[in-house]
């Protein structure tokens, strides 16, 4: 048996961390971790994504990015044709529907957060531990525990990515489940390694925050995605792979 998990974890934000300016439209902070099996990963998901993006782009060079997506913002504004922008959104949408892979989330209101925590407390490294923590209970319940599972994080700059480590150690070393420390390890990727798992899960953090902020609205993107989030055994997604808090 290899000492490597047979899992790899992808995680991405939606939002901001900052507590100074509070963005009215979207005052959430949503860190989404996706765990795929990695044999589903290089088998079914990678060259899903691949394809798609020779069928719409001529060339798999081009980076999904949600923000990007939404607002046909360049090389995405093939999809101001409202034709092109339903058969794109189609593909992607069966990507995210037919891939096996679980989704833990941890949706944070900055200004709740404030009022309860205060100003110093960073809510990045909040979600931060509750998804690691989340992840860890995944892995152990498929026997993955003690073996090596990356964690991989798009590079947000050389001073984030170094204070994204440090904060992922200390949760390491101050952890009280047992194995974690010896299961998770921390990897940082540049937005141009052109994953295929971080770029889905930038797809999944936004709606989520959006279900969160506006549960009424109706959210085709939360409709898939909730059948990706971990559930107890008797189906609750909150507390599970959903946390909001406060």
């Amino acid at each position: 048996m290899s000492d490597f998990s047979d899992h790899v974890i992808y995680v991405d934000e939606s939002g901001d961390h900052s507590l100074t300016n509070i963005n009215p439209q979207f005052p959430m902070f949503v860190l989404s971790f996706c765990v795929f099996p990695i044999n589903d990963y290089i088998s079914t998901v990678v060259p899903q994504v691949q394809a798609m993006k020779f069928e719409f782009f001529g060339h798999d060079m081009v980076i999904l990015h949600e923000r990007e997506i939404r607002k046909s913002a360049p090389p995405f504004d093939i999809l101001l044709n409202e034709g092109v922008r339903e058969a794109f959104m189609e593909r992607m949408n069966g990507i995210i529907e037919t891939s096996r892979f679980g989704i833990v989330a941890c949706v944070i209101d900055k200004a709740r957060f404030r009022d309860r925590r205060g100003g110093h407390v960073n809510p990045y490294h909040v979600a931060l531990e509750f998804g690691l923590e989340r992840v860890f209970l995944q892995l152990q319940q498929r026997g993955q525990a003690h073996r090596t599972a990356r964690v991989v994080f798009e590079s947000r700059g050389a001073r984030e990515d170094r204070d994204l480590e440090l904060e992922f150690r200390r949760i390491m070393d101050t952890t009280r489940m047992r194995g974690m420390r010896e299961t998770l390890a921390f990897h940082c990727a540049p937005k141009s390694a052109n994953s295929s798992g971080l770029q889905i899960a930038d797809m999944t953090a936004r709606p989520i925050g959006i279900h969160v902020m506006r549960p009424a609205q109706v959210n085709r993107a939360w409709d898939l995605i909730r059948t990706k989030l971990v559930r107890s055994r008797s189906g609750e997604i909150e507390g599970y792979g959903l946390k909001i808090y406060p």
